[in-house]
């Protein structure tokens, strides 16, 4: 069993920067796949990024891809995004979430989830 705790969302402009932490609970974080998704008011929850256990690999979706940045610490059992030039579109609650495989952006091989952290962006 896994337990997922998010933090760092709030309220920023359009350009700003943020970090989101993700806590897991449990000995086995070290060997899962981590994945951050977000979903808006009104639309699907999304991908936006995976790291491997080792944190060697990593992948995101095209919409963030040169702006946001996974990475994790093992040894803290923490995973973190940071976002920078956010953009209104950005806005949503973003969720963690561990995965037992291979990295991935499908949200069906992802098995433990945390209640997610809200960030809005202002234009």
């Amino acid at each position: 069993q896994v337990q997922l705790v998010e933090s760092g969302g709030g309220l920023v402009q359009a350009g700003d920067s943020l970090r989101l932490s993700c806590v897991a609970s449990g000995r086995v974080f070290s060997s899962y796949t981590m994945g951050w998704f977000r979903q808006a008011p009104g639309k699907e929850r999304e991908f936006v990024a995976s790291i491997s256990w080792t944190g060697g690999r990593t992948y995101y979706a095209d919409s963030v891809k040169g702006r946001f940045t996974i990475s994790r610490d093992n040894a803290k059992n923490t995973v973190y995004l940071r976002m920078n030039s956010l953009k209104p579109e950005d806005t949503a609650v973003y969720y963690c979430a561990a995965a037992p495989g291979s990295p991935s952006d499908r949200k069906s091989d992802y098995r433990y989830w945390g209640q997610g952290t809200q960030v809005t962006v202002s234009s």
